[in-house]
């Protein structure tokens, strides 16, 4: 299953990418926004990035004006590997080698029908592990070093 949230600024592409999964038959829930009204993005990029750290939720999709918000906003959760993109071979590469788990969109920078398939590529692809494992396992060191250290 998983999470997806939005700001004011990424509630249309939000929606439509709803539309999207019901069509394939994927689960997810939205943990908000759910109007056009002004939204602050980082609680939303929170409550995700909270669920998909969790382990309730395997991955998570978020939306705002351009992306970028929400991946630093995530990225402060522990656990978390959030990109941004607005192609398909980064979303496909974000995947393979990072293990991302969170996915970033943004509604005034990716058109509907192209956040469709960036969104189908990386949920299909695949973590490909051996040696990209080793780096992923680094990025949870340096994380884990600098949570302790307070920074």
């Amino acid at each position: 299953m998983i999470a997806i949230g939005s700001d004011h600024a990424g509630y249309h592409l939000k929606e439509s990418i709803k539309k999207h999964l019901d069509k394939k038959g994927i689960q997810y829930k939205d943990f908000g926004c759910h109007s056009e009204e002004r939204a602050e993005y980082a609680s939303y990029a929170e409550k995700v990035a909270n669920a998909v750290s969790s382990g309730e939720y395997e991955k998570g999709l978020l939306f705002c004006g351009t992306g970028i918000g929400m991946s630093i906003a995530a990225n402060k959760v522990k656990g978390i590997r959030a990109v941004v993109c607005s192609e398909c071979y980064s979303a496909i590469m974000s995947r393979r080698h990072n293990d991302a788990n969170i996915l970033a969109l943004g509604g005034r920078v990716v058109g509907v029908d192209l956040a469709a398939m960036i969104v189908d590529m990386w949920l299909d692809t695949p973590f490909e592990g051996g040696r990209h494992k080793a780096r992923v396992d680094m990025i949870s060191e340096i994380e884990g070093k600098n949570i302790q250290k307070g920074c």
